[in-house]
């Protein structure tokens, strides 16, 4: 399945010149491309809550897959602004969603509520914005250890727990994979459940944006460098991903201003005209972006875009990677958000507000 996937992502970045690890993303892209609301094959309901949209995609199948670029499975995204901001008691509700939306994916999958599960923090502890998985396991409240010594009568409501923050191949030298697979070997898992950066294609998105799928991750294939995938396929127990995009493509930024330009997206477009020109210069962005042709010969197609922002940015920009400048403390409060989310589903008797209380 994993090489099926690949062709599909790979099919996708081809036909729209867009890379993103969101599948609601990706569901937009063809949208605002295509024309089409339904994509045969993707189902999304979404659902407004006082402080986020939940937006739930399911890729039914094959067809799905080969439209979006994405496995068959259930991806749900909690898109908040104010993830971005300092507020405790809203992060605390927002915590409290995404142990919701776990509880379900775990259910789903058939978890049993005495299950033992791994959670693995993907990642790079020594990059701040590739740290997220590591944090997040330093948060968890890990059990199993403890449940394995106590009386069954002391276990009720809380699940065994283990953790561990493997680091990357540059780091170890071992694929990641292997070293998940070695330990569920070991402790008997039930579930895994992976904690890593995304990559996005909409800076809006950065730090904002929780990803929650079923489907297993490839680590690094947001920045391009794919590694041994972490799925059911791989691994034979049920693989949970959580994520969040903590950076975007340089390319996409110019891209995003091009389309500004261009009038492709009203709403930015207005945000541009409102800023004070300090500048005049003779441009005719609709020219530059081919809206306005005098021939067909003059549009250009995302590829075209795509590659034409490549060349320009070679050899160094092209490949860059773009983070917020305040990463460290959104990743500090990503952190408290997921680490609350994890143990409060995982653990049904501890009341979530006193989770809370013990994260930083």
């Amino acid at each position: 399945m994993k090489e099926f996937v690949d062709h599909y992502q790979e099919e996708f970045h081809q036909k729209y010149g867009v890379r993103t690890d969101l599948a609601i993303e990706a569901h937009e892209v063809i949208v605002e491309k295509e024309g089409p609301p339904e994509i045969p094959g993707v189902i999304v309901n979404n659902e407004k809550t006082e402080h986020a949209l939940i937006s739930r995609v399911t890729v039914e199948n094959e067809i799905g897959a080969r439209m979006i670029g994405k496995a068959p499975g259930h991806y749900s995204t909690i898109e908040s602004p104010e993830l971005r901001q300092h507020n405790r008691e809203i992060h605390e509700q927002l915590g409290g969603l995404l142990a919701k939306e776990i509880q379900w994916f775990l259910e789903q999958n058939q978890v049993g509520a005495e299950d033992a599960i791994l959670v693995v923090g993907l990642g790079n502890w020594n990059a701040t914005p590739d740290a997220l998985g590591p944090k997040v396991v330093d948060e968890l409240m890990v059990t199993r250890h403890l449940l394995e010594l106590s009386p069954p009568e002391l276990r009720k409501g809380l699940r065994p727990i283990a953790a561990i923050a493997p680091g990357v191949l540059g780091l170890t030298g071992i694929e990641t994979g292997e070293i998940i697979r070695g330990i569920v070997n070991q402790i008997d898992a039930k579930a895994i459940i992976c904690v890593d950066a995304l990559a996005s294609r909409s800076v809006s998105r950065l730090c904002s944006t929780i990803q929650i799928s079923d489907t297993g991750i490839n680590p690094g294939s947001g920045v391009g460098n794919k590694r041994m995938a972490i799925n059911r396929d791989t691994l034979g127990i049920p693989v949970l991903a959580i994520g969040v995009p903590t950076v975007v493509h340089a390319t996409t930024i110019v891209s995003d201003a091009m389309d500004i330009l261009a009038g492709s997206d009203p709403a930015q477009a207005q945000r541009a005209a409102d800023v004070p020109q300090r500048t005049s210069f003779n441009l005719d962005p609709q020219a530059i972006m081919g809206t306005q042709p005098q021939s067909s010969a003059q549009l250009l197609t995302p590829q075209q875009k795509q590659q034409m922002i490549s060349k320009v940015l070679e050899p160094y920009i092209g490949s860059m990677i773009v983070t917020p400048k305040d990463i460290d403390e959104l990743i500090s409060d990503l952190t408290n958000v997921i680490a609350g989310g994890l143990n409060s589903a995982f653990h049904d008797e501890v009341d979530y507000t006193e989770i809370f209380q013990y994260l930083s």
